[in-house]
This record gives C-alpha cells, structure tokens and sequence, in this order.
C-alpha cells in the first residue's frame, strides 16, 4: 500500500512551492510534508513534536517485552490492522539500524524497551497509569515507535494515544509523557429510572477504556437486589451477568465497583444484617470484584429502623447517625481488608451535597476510617460550578479528599424532563486535580448520548489544567461519528438542540442553543435594520441554516457510529425534524414576506401547524424516570418560529402563488416584485 504520507507525487508539490514563491525548492525536487501537532483526547501532560513522519506501510515489526499482557499486544494488532497493516512480523530484540518500522512495546523497566526510550531520546514516565510514547523517523519513511508503560494501566492509555494517531494520514515523530491528574475517573450508574442493560454497560466499559478512565460504579437505584431486596441473593443468572461485566471492565483496565444501597432498612447494629452486606460483597468478590460501595444517599436519618439502634447510638438523629454509619462503614473496611489488603471502599452519605459544618458531618469525620473514600456531590445535588474552594471546603467537612459524583449529564429529575443534555462538561476549575481524590460522572438512562458529557468529564479528570471544553465537546463528535466530518456537524447541530444543562432551581448553568441563538438572533437584527440586501441575505443565509437542521436527523441515523445513539435519542431527532421543516418554512414565509408575496400567511401557518406537531412527541415510554414532550432547543427555535410572521409586514391582498407564477417574467413578477423561494412554492402546492 502506498505510505499516506506520500498520496501527492513530488511534481505537484514542487509545482505548488513554486506558486507559493518558496526559494529553494527545484521542480520535481522531493518536499517533505510539515509536521503538525495532533488532536489527543484526553490531552497529554506533555507533547514534544519533531520533524518528520513514520510511515506504518503495510508491514511492521512488533517487539513485545517479556510480561506484557497478551491482552495488549492483542489490541495493538487490531489497531495496526485498523490502519492498514497486512503483515506483523515479531521479534524479541531491536537491530543495530532500523530497516523496517518496528512498534515496541511493554514496562519501562524492560530492556527492550528502555533501549527504544535511549534511541528516541526519551524518558520513562514514573507516575502510576504513566507512559511515555515517542516516535523517531529512521532510514526513508520507516522509524521506531516505542510504546512503554510505568504499569499494566499505564501501557494500555499508551496503546489508546497509539491509535489515535494511527487514525491521522501521517504518523508524527514526537515524545509524548503522559499520566492521570486524578487516581479516579469514570462513570457511576447512580440515576433513577430504567437501569441501562448489560449490553449497554459492556459497551461504556469500552468507551472508558478508550478515554482512559478506569472507574465505573455499578449502582442503579431501581435494582432491586441492591436496594429495596438488598439482604437476598441475587438469581443465578443475574450474577454470572455481572461476572461477565467486571471481567468486561478488567479487559479495559477499568475498577469494576459494585455498589449497595442498605440505608432505607437496614438495622445498623444486627449482626445479622452486617453479615447479610458482607455476603453479598463476598457472592461479588468471587467472581473477581475488588473494590465495593455502601451507598447511604437518599433515606431518613432523623429514626431509626430499629430499637436496637436506639440502644446502641442513643436517640435518632443527625449525630447519630453518623456515629452509627461510620460504625457500620469501619466494620466492612475492615473485613474486605481481611481478605484483600488491596481492597477498596467507597461510601456516599446521607448530607452527600455541601460542605457546610454539621454534626453528621463531624460525626463521620472523626469516626470513619481514613481508608474510606467519600463521595460528594458538590455545592449542590446539581451544582452550576465547582471550584477549588468548594472543593477544600469539602476536604475540611469530612475530613479527607473527597471523590466528586458529577450529578451531570444525569437526566432523571423534574427539571431535565424531556431533555438529553448534551452540553460540554464545563465549569469545573482547572486545578482541582489538586483538591480531589477523582471525579465520576451520573449519566444520563440514555447510555451512548451520555458519553458525549462523559467524555469531557474523563478528559478533565485526565488533564484538568489542559482541558478544554469545547474542543474536547467536537472531539466527542467526532467519535461517534467514527471520524466522518459531515456526520460529526450534524451531531453538533444535534448537541446544540440539548445544549440546556439544569439544576435543581429555576436558572440553569448552562445557556440553551447558543450556536443556533446566535444564528436566528443575528437574522432578526439584519431584517430589523432597515438595510435591504443585509435583509435578503440574512434570509438567504437562515434558508440554508434550516436546510441544514432539517437534515441532520437523517445524516445522524445513517451514519452514526454506535446505532444505540439513534435509537435512544429517536424521539428527539424526529422532533428536530419537523422543527427543522417549521423554521424551513418560516424562512420561506420570510423571504415571501420579503417579496411582497401573498404566500407568506400560508408559509408561516404551515410553519406553526408543524412546530406543534414537533412540540407534542414525546419522550421513549419508561426509558427515563420522568416522561413527558421532548424539547428542542426550547426558548430559542420555538420563540423564533412564533415571531417570524411579526418580522416583516405582509399585506394578505397582493399578490398569490398563483397569480405571481402567471406574471413571472424571468426573476421577477408583477411590478417588479421578487417571487418566493423555489421551495416555497413547491411546499405549497404539494
């Protein structure tokens, strides 16, 4: 196969040096392509790029350090094979001079690999989930890409930076160092509502690995062997499910955690309801399970389920209870310690949102084993931002760095009825990293949109001082686009549509529809200032911005790289259809309206009896905990659409469809006047 390097031949790049007037450059003379900078989600701590490029061809050279996961070297031939490698000659060591490319890979303490760091002039990354990745061009086009891992975790982020640059047309040469701001990173399946399904977490264990997060909770609140039936076994089936799943998160370096919610019955002093949650951990740790959750969020605090409680803590209460939680909570560490010394607990309490002083709060504070890692939900349940501040306030309230549970893009409260949120994770402070043990995300019940959030979530979590929203928002895109640059602008005309992010009060903290707010804002002020050719291009320019919505539905659907994301967000896309047929004809009614046409009255009714019809679909019955009409880009298209007839004042009197068609004389009707749009008229005697 010919290198990608190298698709235009020397006669067209000499010809083009030429035109652009560069010295030094003779006809037909070789000219090598400049070196750029590549796009990596999560960015990397650090990137040094070099002059040059490797070319991956359609044979390599695969050195794999003795010890590496089998695992590993597995997915490096897939992606190898995913850029067009046919043929993965292996061998053990390097030679002398590099003849062919040669891919290392494996711990930074082997040989082989320490020998492919000292070629390239690069050192080992030492932080754990580290790696360094460096690239060094040889004789031609051929060179040396050394893949070395600090740890198992650290090669397997390696691989991920691996492939995305194998998806690039040219391999840069570079030195890449690489490792986590913060130890835990990932997802918690928390939300109310329809838990998502096996096949849904096996596919977000996937998409964790790819973004180098390592952390997902399992902690539906309507599995029922969990929370309301948590001292029963779970069925035979449903275990070897979950099985099936933790050993899905190991392939993807991703800590299954398994989670209970005991709080709304348990009797914190019975012994036998101790032992019932130990059984439980113990039926998981069998099938590999490591790391484990006592969720006591959401339940009453102020009694007790019990009289022995009262017995043993005294009277109900807030203190009380979190006298009895940490004693509770120190008595599980301690057997999971019995049986793994590396075993690790996570709790959620009962005041899981703000950092103000309470008595629970000291009572957990000075009684919680220190081992044990507190989640926090921030300044509120849906917090607008969170910054560092916030965060040590957090630290000094319990009493250690704090695990953040991001209750977004969670979707299953009253004020996210009818929503996806789609909007870029923003607002959390660079430096938190600092401040924080790690940061997990609630998704939404919709599981393939919510990795659009998810996604910058992981990447702050990876690198929060060089995160960046909104590039990181586009990257997500074009991710489950799988790179196709048509379908990644349709999605992001889809996001925008979502773009709202609520909270638990009235005002949301982040703004609804921006680009398309900006669009039709931009169209009312040019038909509002009197200039007619700004009026008519304004028009012209909202004609083909709707043509453009209106299509993105049917771009989504057939070239979206996971078909789940159609699929859970139907009932959306096909409302923003019929809302992009609405603002298609409101667009038409303007551009009548503009003419002088008495079309523009039909063009806007036609416009409004579609925007109802959007309003009323309504969202997958049972998929989210509230159902109810979808919204689309509410507050900004709807508003639009309802003012359009206003814009621009119509006299109903002149001249039809009908009457302009028979008086049309080229462009222009009677007296001179501008016929509607091509589309408009179509629209109306169709």
């Amino acid at each position: 196969m010919t290198s990608r390097s190298t698709r235009f031949g020397a006669p067209f790049r000499a010809a083009a040096a030429l035109a652009m007037g560069i010295a030094g450059v003779a006809t037909g003379a070789a000219e090598a392509a400049p070196t750029t900078l590549p796009a990596l989600f999560p960015e990397p701590v650090s990137i040094t790029l070099k002059a040059g490029e490797v070319r991956l061809g359609t044979s390599v050279v695969l050195v794999a350090a003795p010890g590496t996961d089998a695992e590993t070297i597995a997915l490096v031939r897939d992606v190898l094979a995913a850029a067009g490698v046919e043929r993965i000659a292996t061998a053990q060591r390097l030679p002398g001079a590099i003849d062919r490319t040669h891919i290392v890979l494996g711990s930074a303490e082997a040989a082989v690999v320490r020998d492919a760091l000292k070629r390239s002039k690069a050192l080992p990354d030492g932080h754990k989930e580290g790696y360094t990745l460096a690239s060094i061009a040889a004789a031609g086009e051929d060179g040396l890409i050394t893949l070395a891992g600090q740890d198992r975790d650290g090669l397997f982020h390696a691989v991920q930076t691996f492939r995305q640059l194998t998806e690039r047309s040219t391999f840069p040469t570079l030195v890449i160092q690489d490792h986590p701001a913060m130890p835990i990173r990932g997802t918690i399946e928390g939300f109310y509502g329809k838990p998502w399904t096996m096949a849904d977490r096996a596919k977000h264990l996937e998409f964790l690995g790819r973004t180098k997060a390592n952390t997902y909770i399992y902690s539906p609140k309507d599995d029922p062997y969990a929370r309301d039936r948590w001292r029963e076994a779970y069925p035979a089936e449903t275990l070897s499910a979950l099985g099936a799943l933790a050993a899905t998160a190991r392939r993807n370096h991703v800590d299954f955690v398994y989670a209970i919610s005991p709080g709304p019955s348990i009797c914190f002093s019975d012994a036998a309801d101790r032992q019932s949650l130990n059984r439980k951990f113990e039926a998981l740790r069998a099938l590999g399970v490591r790391s484990f959750y006592v969720a006591l969020d959401d339940i009453e605090y102020t009694k007790w389920n019990c009289a022995g409680d009262e017995s043993a803590f005294g009277p109900s209460g807030a203190q009380a209870a979190g006298i009895a939680q940490a004693d509770l909570l120190n008595g599980v560490q301690a057997e999971l310690v019995r049986h793994d010394p590396t075993a690790a607990l996570i709790m959620v309490p009962t005041e899981y949102y703000d950092a103000k002083e309470s008595p629970y709060k000291a009572a957990l504070r000075t009684r919680l084993d220190p081992r044990i890692i507190v989640q926090w939900t921030g300044t509120d349940v849906v917090p607008p931002a969170i910054s560092i501040p916030d965060a040590r306030a957090a630290t000094k309230a319990f009493g250690r760095k704090t695990l953040l549970w991001d209750n977004y893009p969670v979707n299953d409260y009253g004020q996210s009825t009818g929503r996806l949120l789609l909007a870029p994770y923003a607002k959390r402070e660079a430096g938190l990293s600092g401040e924080l043990a790690g940061i997990v995300s609630n998704p939404m019940n919709q599981e393939v949109p919510s990795r659009v959030a998810v996604m910058g979530l992981t990447a702050f979590a990876w690198n929060d001082r060089g995160y960046d929203a909104e590039r990181t928002w586009h990257a997500a895109a074009r991710e489950l686009a799988a790179g196709d640059a048509r379908v990644a602008d349709a999605l992001l005309t889809f996001f925008d549509t979502q773009h709202l992010a609520p909270t638990f009060g009235s005002q949301p903290w982040q703004e609804q529809a921006p680009r398309l707010k900006a669009m039709l804002d931009g169209v009312r002020e040019a038909i509002a200032g009197g200039d007619a050719a700004a009026r008519a291009e304004a028009i012209a320019a909202l004609a083909r911005s709707a043509d453009a919505f209106a299509a993105a539905p049917d771009i989504i659907r057939a070239g979206v790289a996971d078909p789940g994301f159609a699929e859970q967000a139907r009932p959306w896309l096909q409302a923003m259809q019929g809302w992009g047929r609405a603002l298609q004809l409101s667009a038409a009614g303007l551009d009548a309206a503009n003419a002088g046409s008495g079309a523009a009255p039909r063009l806007f009714a036609e416009a409004q009896r579609l925007a109802a019809e959007a309003t009323a679909i309504q969202s997958i019955p049972g998929a989210t905990r509230f159902d109810g009409p979808v919204k689309i880009a509410d507050g900004v298209l709807n508003r639009f659409v309802a003012d359009a007839p206003r814009l621009i004042a119509t006299d109903a009197s002149r001249a039809d469809v009908a009457s302009a068609r028979r008086g049309a004389v080229g462009s222009e009707g009677r007296r001179g006047e501008r016929l509607p749009s091509r589309y408009a008229l179509q629209r109306l005697e169709g």
